[in-house]
């Protein structure tokens, strides 16, 4: 392991469990478009009590995102992660590159991070490399197309919503490329996984066991929120969850501390101030805060 990669692995929240309760990370809601649909996913903008990914109360400009930067980092020194990942998919928005760039000149100990579903990683890697970004999250859900086509209702590419049979067949071809391509282009790598009972359980292993082969450093398997097309669909049990993790974990390593969060988040893991919250707390201050909220 080189330095910058025990430096990213040693600071970053979601790639290490006991830094998140040392650091935490500020995610910048700059990217609304996403280029694929998801049976599971809903993404709201307004939604200041709910804690899920694709939630956030504004979407930002790059500048807005960048000032926001300031302010966070001007009084808190625990932030190491600057994310973005959403809340659509941030490689399907220019914003995010814009974004990054203006934060890694004037920000540069801070790690950049970006969450995606790998259709446009092969595509945007270099821009990746170019803006500053030193790890990387692919939710990847499927190994087989027929799974997939269970899971993705739309996949869209260069302008054109293909058919479903071929867009999740370019899906899955992207994303392993991708995460193979990213990998050795010296990216810390993260591989998202939601278990979805009854659609991907059987694969779940599957996607552990070709994500460690190539070389990702940890595996998030995330339990379902149910919700749209998939709102009938239990959430998986602790039990469930944890037995996957230890069936995976024979793979890749697994994270087990991961909050779900928000595409605003800001602060240690599991604190999640979104924006709305942490304008009244920079307002009020710490200890009116506490009394207040």
């Amino acid at each position: 392991m080189t330095t910058k990669e025990h430096y990213i692995i040693t600071n970053h929240p979601c790639f290490n469990e006991s830094a998140h309760h040392k650091f935490g990370r500020l995610h910048l809601p700059v990217a609304p478009a996403c280029n694929i649909q998801c049976r599971y996913c809903i993404r709201k903008y307004d939604c200041s009590n709910e804690s899920r990914p694709g939630v956030t109360s504004k979407v930002l400009t790059p500048y807005e995102a960048y000032e926001r930067v300031k302010h966070i980092s001007g009084r808190d020194n625990h932030i190491s992660v600057i994310g973005i990942a959403g809340p659509g998919d941030p490689l399907a928005n220019e914003a995010t590159f814009e974004t990054l760039e203006l934060i890694n000149k004037e920000f540069p100990e801070l790690i950049l991070c970006l969450s995606t579903n790998g259709l446009l990683l092969i595509d945007k890697l270099k821009d990746l490399l170019r803006v500053g970004v030193k790890s990387l999250t692919i939710t990847i859900n499927a190994v087989t197309t027929e799974t997939a086509e269970k899971i993705y209702s739309k996949v869209c590419y260069s302008g054109y919503c293909l058919d479903n049979h071929e867009g999740v067949r370019l899906l899955l071809k992207n994303q392993w490329t991708g995460l193979t391509l990213a990998i050795e282009a010296g990216l810390i790598v993260k591989v998202n996984t939601v278990y979805i009972p009854g659609i991907n359980d059987g694969e779940i292993p599957l996607i552990a066991h070709d994500a460690g082969k190539a070389g990702a450093n940890i595996m998030n398997i995330i339990p379902l929120y149910p919700q749209a097309e998939f709102i009938h669909i239990e959430r998986p049990s602790h039990e469930m969850l944890n037995n996957m993790r230890a069936i995976s974990r024979q793979y890749i390593p697994q994270m087990t501390h991961c909050r779900q969060c928000r595409a605003d988040a800001l602060g240690v893991l599991g604190e999640d101030r979104d924006m709305e919250t942490e304008m009244l707390y920079s307002i009020l201050g710490e200890e009116q805060y506490d009394r207040v909220c």
